[in-house]
């Protein structure tokens, strides 16, 4: 089955929101190729890999958490950024970007995704937050070893644990939010964590985490937000029944 770019782009706009997001970069169509999609790469960042293993496959767009045209970054297209918008012309292969959206969504965000692989249900938004902050009640049923193992068998990785000495070992809430956000770790603290997880960590993030009495937990970038995009993937092989592929481009960061 096949769909036209246009009415993919329309679609992924209506369920990601798009327009009502303040984003460091433009979410939707960033790239744009040929007029109908048969087949729809996924990953997480638009990685020259990640475009060659799409143009191998024979994609007709290719969709991602974190794509192009920064806020800050040179316009211009050189070097690295040029190199790849180049292959994606060359090949006629959309590029399709969604940041913040894909970090909140309720249904197959980020945040959302990760609690599902880490088994902690009950997960939901914090209210005022937008999606960003997701907070789950244990009420002492994991300690912090406990859960940093899971993370490490879950998304076959070792997390860096900054134990806090003021915060108890048996967890009663943990508060995530995916990616780079580290430094919403006191923010995590007043709504009540006594363990934050996210996905990288800063030089002033373990005196924060030692002061607030808030264990952090930094799990990876990337390995936080493989899921949020292949969750998405599935929604559109099932209502649009378009092939669907994930290429991942490892990240130890």
């Amino acid at each position: 089955m096949a769909t036209s770019l246009h009415t993919l782009i329309q679609t992924l706009d209506d369920w990601m929101q798009a327009d009502s997001f303040n984003d460091y970069a433009p979410n939707g169509l960033q790239v744009e190729g040929r007029d109908h999609i048969h087949k729809l790469a996924l990953g997480v960042t638009a990685s020259a890999a990640v475009i060659e293993q799409a143009v191998a496959w024979g994609a007709d767009a290719l969709l991602v958490h974190h794509g192009y045209f920064w806020k800050n970054e040179p316009a211009t297209l050189t070097g690295i950024k040029g190199r790849r918008i180049r292959a994606l012309l060359e090949n006629q292969i959309s590029l399709i970007a969604y940041h913040l959206p894909l970090d909140c969504h309720p249904e197959f965000g980020n945040n959302k995704t990760l609690l599902d692989r880490l088994e902690l249900p009950g997960g939901s938004p914090i209210d005022g937050e937008g999606g960003l902050l997701w907070s789950v009640a244990l009420d002492g049923q994991l300690t912090l070893d406990q859960l940093a193992a899971r993370i490490a068998s879950r998304l076959n990785r070792t997390p860096m644990v900054i134990q806090s000495p003021r915060a108890k070992d048996r967890l009663d809430c943990i508060i995530v939010c995916t990616g780079g956000a580290q430094d919403y770790i006191a923010k995590a603290q007043r709504y009540g964590a006594d363990t934050y997880l996210s996905g990288e960590i800063s030089e002033r993030t373990t005196h924060e985490a030692r002061e607030l009495g808030v264990h952090y937990i930094a799990a990876g970038h990337h390995a936080t937000e493989r899921y949020g995009v292949q969750a998405l993937g599935s929604k559109i092989k099932h209502d649009m029944g378009l092939e669907i592929a994930f290429f991942d481009d490892h990240n130890p960061a």
